[in-house]
């Protein structure tokens, strides 16, 4: 019987897995991989920090959840709707003494005008940032319930926008919330390449007007078509990559020297899915694979963990893991919100 056949808690299980691999891949951000190797033994046995201490990446995925959870409580969900809350949540975290993890650059400077509630979010954005802040907190988007895909790629791309607002960010957060999504509705993995190659072409000139309003204008793009199409291109050549190293490249080597190293959003997903799908029904060996990177090891384990926890649900997560992760009960409140 597959995992899909079963009653399986999508939203707890991505969220989960979101914050353990952020927790595996922490101590490993910044090294190369003899320099984790020597200090935490085979790759294979990495166990998860004592305490599990999240990064950023977790806090703002929480804060985007919270934002999204109020603004669905609100209504039909709108771009106004959704702005409000999640605007003001990531100011919060901004403020917050616990914003303390080493956050992107693009994130601070980004929500430090977002406190300045005269300013347009529009004039907040970081139009030249593409960094991978803009995707690693995306996956509530693909987890709520209820939404239709206009709504889900709108809100995708406006929650990116609100700091990092290059086409490429705003594509890149579109197909990972595409991508938990799939998976938690239980799209096979080996197909998944597939049908986010075929959804980046649908949506190449498509410019969501209604939620990003006249974000283009601030980049020397003719058009907003150009300007969204700039952002799928450059995912579209991920994934041709990705498509590659999923059966050309080994797993036992490095995966961003097969598709990037995930400092910016297109790299993130495409490291973070090659680890996900080389162990699709091996959750914990696609974290450690993921942790276990050159890269931005915590942004890229947090991805694999959110497509393998949507994958394959809560059960993917050994509970002596799972008790003991840092906002452990935000995480499952939020998730058992979704699930139910």
């Amino acid at each position: 019987m597959t995992m899909t056949t079963v009653r399986k808690r999508a939203a707890t299980g991505s969220l989960l897995g979101l914050a353990l691999g952020d927790a595996l891949g922490f101590p490993t951000e910044f090294n190369d991989v003899p320099s984790i190797l020597a200090k935490c033994g085979p790759w294979r046995e990495m166990e998860l920090p004592t305490p599990a201490i999240v990064t950023d990446d977790t806090q703002m995925t929480l804060a985007l959840g919270k934002g999204l959870r109020t603004a669905m409580d609100r209504g039909l969900l709108a771009p106004k709707r959704l702005e409000r809350p999640v605007r003001e949540e990531f100011v919060d975290w901004y403020q917050s003494p616990e914003n303390n993890r080493a956050p992107g650059r693009t994130c601070l400077v980004a929500c430090n005008l977002l406190k300045d509630e005269r300013r347009l979010w529009q004039d907040a954005s970081q139009i030249g940032s593409k960094g991978c802040g803009a995707n690693m907190r995306v996956a509530p988007i693909g987890l709520a319930p209820g939404l239709s895909d206009e709504q889900r790629a709108g809100a995708a791309q406006l929650q990116s926008a609100l700091t990092h607002g290059h086409p490429t960010a705003l594509a890149a957060s579109d197909l990972t919330a595409h991508a938990v999504r799939l998976l938690a509705q239980g799209t096979e993995p080996a197909g998944l390449v597939g049908l986010l190659r075929a959804y980046a072409r649908e949506n190449r000139a498509r410019y969501h007007e209604r939620w990003l309003g006249d974000l283009w204008t601030r980049s020397q793009d003719p058009t907003p078509e150009h300007f969204i199409a700039r952002g799928w291109d450059e995912c579209l050549q991920i994934l041709d990559r990705l498509q590659d190293a999923v059966h050309t490249a080994s797993p036992e080597t490095d995966p961003c020297l097969a598709t990037g190293a995930g400092w910016i959003a297109e790299e993130a997903l495409a490291t973070g899915l090659l680890c996900f799908l080389w162990f699709a029904d091996e959750p914990l060996t696609a974290l450690r694979r993921a942790a276990c990177t050159s890269g931005d090891s915590d942004s890229i384990a947090c991805l694999t963990g959110a497509f393998a926890g949507a994958w394959l649900g809560d059960e993917a997560w050994p509970t002596e893991w799972a008790d003991r992760i840092e906002y452990g009960g935000d995480l499952m409140t939020l998730g058992a919100l979704w699930d139910a």
